[in-house]
Formats: structure tokens, sequence, C-alpha cells
């Protein structure tokens, strides 16, 4: 049976979880995944951990979050003025997009409300996961050489 190799197209099923048990994704709510090896569609963490599976293997594995969604940067959580969100309805625990600045361009990036107060909105724009470990359990469904016309 094929191990799985760079340049491979693999199918699996996951299930992404934190070190409290809670799942954060699985393909058991959206279908399979298929992706090329190599290609980086996913963590290279996990693309390292597929390689040498064979189809019907399964295997967890464990991310640490600098291989992950790096570590929280206390830098990134900010206070905003309330007027930045014009009439719109926030609430805490919700995700905004907003336009900030860097190296004189603007980037539309995604932050989660974190407080409102009367004035200000605490808003984090670390990523979800950041400062995470993560347990990722993987099964292969199958394993497709490259073709030459794909290398």
């Amino acid at each position: 049976m094929r191990q799985a190799q760079e340049n491979d197209q693999v199918t699996i099923h996951y299930e992404g979880r934190l070190a409290n048990g809670e799942v954060f994704e699985s393909s058991s709510d959206t279908a399979p995944m298929t992706f090329r090896i190599g290609e980086q569609m996913i963590l290279p963490s996990l693309e390292r951990a597929i390689i040498g599976m064979s189809a019907g293997q399964t295997r967890t594995v464990s991310i640490p979050p600098d291989e992950g969604y790096g570590p929280r940067v206390a830098e990134l959580e900010i206070a905003v003025s309330r007027d930045s969100f014009g009439d719109r309805d926030i609430k805490p625990g919700m995700v905004v997009t907003m336009n900030m600045e860097r190296d004189g361009q603007t980037h539309n990036l995604p932050a989660l409300v974190k407080e409102i107060e009367q004035e200000q909105v605490r808003v984090d724009f670390n990523h979800p996961l950041a400062g995470e470990e993560l347990f990722y359990t993987i099964t292969v469904k199958e394993v497709q050489p490259a073709t030459e016309g794909e290398l």
C-alpha cells in the first residue's frame, strides 16, 4: 500500500482539538479534505505528520503554538474609539472586520470584540487559536501519486 510522500494528493478526515478537549474544527462537519502535500494548504507540521501514512491509517499529532498559529501577542489587543464602528450594533464575542494601516498600506483584518466600554472598544487581532497547543487526529482515506505533469 502506498505511503504518502511529497507531491502526493491525499484525502483525509481530521479533527482538531484544544488541550481541554474542545473540538475547534472537524471534517465531519464538512467533508474529507483533499490536498497535495507540499502546496501548504494545511499547517506544515500536519503535512509532515501525514508523510509516511497509508490509506486507512490514523494518527494523532500535537502541534505546539509556534508551529500552529503562533503565540498570543499582547500588543495585538488594543482599545479603539467606539466611533470607529459607526452605528453598527457590536457585542463582545463578535468578529468584526477593521481597517488597519501598516507600512503605508490599508489592510482589512478580522478582530474579536473583547469588551465594550462607554467610549472605547477593546478588540483582539490575534488568531483565535494563537497560543494554543493543537491536537489533530488524522485518518488518511486515499493517497494518489503525483503525475509527471503535476511535478
